[in-house]
């Protein structure tokens, strides 16, 4: 038996008889006549060569076996040809397609998956694409076009080829392990030196040699923040990392806030970062105002001094 196709209009009217759970109902929700609705299932069932309803005498339309089945299927593609829909209409009104999302490690992961939760909601048509990348990475993706919107650090945030818009900041501190040499009190000038040293390392070569608050000689470098925290519980060396990030390590003794002379910790200044030659659209900049919004609540940092930490 060969079967016909049927068409959107027959789908729409399947379902809304389903959900009303009669003609009549079904017909007042469409705008239509009941006869055009029954007509309308009619040439479903001939086109499929099944029975969707069992309809007998004065009885409401109760699905068949076979329309319960393909009951799933229909509403699957009403919804796909609705997605379309609303996706060609965002196109039209200049919404984005798709966003591609590069973040600093730095940025607090809570701030992240909230903005990103909503952003889903918000814009259910717009794909997003997301990146976490440290230091001159964030830039880099930018420059090469695998991203259309970066929320980076100080490092790369005057390139020329880049428009930025300070967000927000992180407050990095120093810590160690509670028996490192460094977490005792009346730390003389230099004495950070003579201890390894554990640095956020940058895997892009926009930044290569480039040192940003190293002052020992003997380091580790470290693509990943995770990582570096780890080891810094382990009592292997100091470090610079965001407070969000060990705020509870401190408060239950797991590693230091560390008292140095030499202050390196900083505000390490969080940005807004696109390309010059690509403004962003709607759905871009209501990830930059929500992430500006959200940073801000969290961390309580405003982004007036400008500092780079490891």
């Amino acid at each position: 038996m060969k079967l016909g196709e049927p068409s959107l209009d027959q789908l729409r009217i399947f379902l809304a008889v389903a959900e009303e759970g009669s003609f009549g109902a079904a017909a007042r929700k469409m705008g239509r006549a009941v006869s055009a609705v029954s007509y309308g299932i009619a040439q479903m069932e001939a086109q499929l060569g099944v029975t969707l309803f069992a309809r007998e005498g004065s009885r409401r339309p109760v699905l068949t076996e076979e329309g319960k089945g393909l009951l799933a299927e229909a509403k699957a593609v009403a919804d796909g040809i609705d997605t379309l829909l609303a996706k060609t209409q965002g196109l039209h009104a200049g919404l984005e397609s798709e966003v591609s999302l590069v973040v600093d490690v730095m940025l607090p992961g809570e701030v992240t998956a909230s903005v990103l939760r909503e952003f889903r909601r918000m814009y259910p048509n717009v794909a997003l694409r997301l990146q976490v990348e440290a230091l001159g990475a964030v830039a880099a993706c930018l420059l090469d076009e695998s991203a259309d919107l970066a929320i980076g650090g100080p490092v790369m945030a005057d390139h020329p080829e880049l428009e930025r818009q300070a967000i927000g900041a992180v407050e990095l501190v120093p810590v160690a392990a509670p028996d490192h040499p460094l977490s005792r009190s009346g730390i003389k000038p230099g004495e950070s030196r003579k201890h390894l040293q554990l640095v956020l390392t940058d895997r892009s070569p926009l930044t290569e040699g480039r040192e940003f608050s190293v002052l020992a000689p003997e380091s580790w470098r470290l693509a990943d923040l995770g990582a570096k925290h780890a080891l810094l519980k382990e009592g292997i060396g100091w470090g610079n990392m965001p407070r969000h990030m060990v705020s509870g390590d401190i408060e239950e003794g797991r590693l230091c806030e560390l008292d140095l002379p030499e202050k390196p910790g900083a505000n390490y200044i969080l940005s807004a970062l696109w390309r010059r030659d690509a403004r962003p659209g709607p759905a871009t900049s209501w990830l930059i105002d929500a992430i500006r919004d959200r940073l801000g609540k969290c961390s309580g940092v405003e982004p007036s001094v400008v500092g780079a930490g490891d």
